[in-house]
């Protein structure tokens, strides 16, 4: 079963918000990094996912429907270098 991608309304009004397009979205999906896992949320799993665009860092927060065959996007931001290290692959703390 093909796995579709299903858009949140609050990453769709994110995504607008920050310029950030459907095919950047996939684009991360298909070939960014895991950075985080958060393997007790509910209803499904997610994890935060980051890529890079045109040069701009993008992180990805998705969850995986595996009984639907669905990939939902939750959110997706550039994230804030002062929270995020230089690679933007771990947090500030």
């Amino acid at each position: 079963m093909e796995k579709r991608i299903v858009f949140r309304v609050h990453s769709v009004k994110r995504m607008f918000k920050r310029s950030i397009s459907v095919d950047d979205v996939r684009q991360l999906l298909e070939s960014g990094e895991v950075i985080e896992e958060y393997p007790d949320d509910f209803p499904c799993p997610s994890r935060l996912v980051l890529g890079w665009v045109n040069g701009r860092p993008l992180h990805v927060v998705f969850a995986e429907n595996i009984s639907a065959g669905e990939t939902i996007v939750v959110t997706v931001y550039e994230p804030n270098p002062d929270c995020w290290d230089k690679s933007f692959k771990e947090r500030v703390r």
